[in-house]
């Protein structure tokens, strides 16, 4: 059961980006995920250790904890058997708890997470050909209220914290057993490429499962803005998981104060979530255009440090019947995109219908006519191939699948899955 107090919500236009309080954990232990070496190193002197050996010990264990996933301190082989019940003792090495789990048959996997007090959210990974992308969660729940989007009529109970963020890419790791030195699967680290002498140098995405990030799962990351900086600035870490910020994309509905502060703190890909060319769809489908208007998240984009040719941005663009999928829409697109001089790229989304739903996806012939409209001014517009609609694959859908069910039958197979694992 929570115990964590909902946010209260001003309105659909101006969300409070204010993060409460995480629920302490009741064992008084520090959860270690979504600290960086020098908090590491703090902790451990303010635990009792000198200042030499907190800092050695906190890089001993930010390398097993981020580059090689352990679970346990007793894993940790270089540091001192005596020394690994003290830290036991005294910290905890956290993953999100996987509430369900769901694997299509196109191989899109879909998970519902629950937060140590008790909150659910989710996160979706996407095999393709040539990569596999991992869509991260910021907040549970949402304040933006985008129409088209389940997740949008949930309430915002709180942003996701550093760790809750980065454990996200923890836990598809375990998952898809890709940490080295076989953390989970000696079989797919040798076929990775790995051998028993790997040092922490080596590890990056190549021939991985897991090669790609995107933020665009539940909430917007721009109101959650600091965590979701750090939690990323420790996917980037060379000395653990070691992702390029080539490989990761931010995705914003247009929180334009912060997206230039996006571009300088944190460096990734941009895409924006734009689902409309005209200011009254936009106000309808994207309520924050009534407070960030189409023009002024254009210029943004236009200002976006590190946009190029060779980093352009993505404009996704949901398709939705007789509501933004005209060729006069496709048009005016073409029309504002050249106009503010963008790096751009569109990508196309077949609306995936949830219950309830108050719009229809366009026809495949509507959409392939917007597409060929963008592609012959010469910008890019692939249609998105819909992925895992034979599970609770639209955002948010999952967790009010969940919510459906009994609360017997949850706590019945959350039971299972705590004694299969031990």
């Amino acid at each position: 059961m929570s115990n964590t107090k909902l946010m209260p919500i001003p309105g659909h236009i101006d969300p409070v980006p204010v993060p409460r309080d995480v629920t302490p954990r009741e064992d008084g232990r520090v959860d270690l995920i979504g600290l960086p070496k020098k908090r590491i190193a703090e902790l451990f002197e303010q635990a009792g250790l000198d200042a030499k050996a907190a800092k050695l010990r906190a890089k001993q264990v930010f390398h097993w904890l981020y580059h090689r996933g352990v679970t346990e301190f007793e894993a940790m082989t270089d540091i001192a058997k005596t020394m690994r019940p003290w830290l036991a003792e005294r910290f905890v090495i956290g993953r999100p708890d996987i509430v369900e789990a769901q694997h299509s048959s196109d191989g899109t996997r879909k998970w519902l997470l629950r937060t140590a007090d008790g909150h659910d959210f989710e996160m979706v990974f996407i095999p393709d050909a040539d990569r596999g992308t991992l869509c991260v969660s910021s907040q549970v729940g949402c304040t933006l209220n985008c129409r088209f989007c389940h997740t949008g009529t949930m309430r915002l109970v709180r942003n996701l914290t550093v760790g809750e963020i980065v454990g996200q890419v923890m836990l598809a790791r375990d998952s898809l057993g890709e940490w080295p030195k076989g953390a989970n699967d000696t079989r797919l680290a040798t076929m990775a490429g790995l051998d028993e002498e790997e040092d922490e140098g080596t590890y990056s995405a190549d021939g991985r499962l897991l090669t790609n990030i995107v933020m665009m799962g539940m909430g917007e990351p721009l109101y959650n803005f600091d965590n979701v900086r750090d939690a990323l600035k420790l996917v980037m870490d060379g000395d653990g998981l070691a992702l390029s910020k080539r490989r990761i994309t931010l995705s914003t509905s247009g929180v334009v104060p912060k997206m230039a502060l996006c571009g300088e703190e944190i460096g990734v890909n941009l895409a924006v979530s734009l689902h409309a060319v005209t200011k009254e769809v936009r106000d309808e489908i994207v309520p924050i255009n009534k407070k960030f208007g189409i023009e002024e998240l254009l210029q943004a984009c236009a200002d976006y440090p590190g946009a190029s040719n060779a980093r352009r941005i993505t404009f996704e663009y949901v398709m939705l019947k007789d509501k933004n999928d005209s060729d006069d829409d496709a048009r005016e697109l073409v029309r504002l995109l050249k106009h503010y001089r963008l790096p751009a790229k569109v990508n196309l989304i077949p609306f995936n219908p949830w219950p309830g739903a108050p719009y229809e996806c366009s026809t495949p012939e509507r959409i392939r006519s917007f597409s060929n409209i963008v592609f012959e001014a010469g910008i890019s517009a692939p249609v998105r191939t819909p992925r895992g609609r034979d599970i609770d694959a639209a955002c948010g859908q999952l967790k009010t699948a969940a919510e459906k069910k009994s609360r017997a039958e949850l706590e019945r197979l959350y039971a299972e899955k705590e004694q299969a694992l031990g």
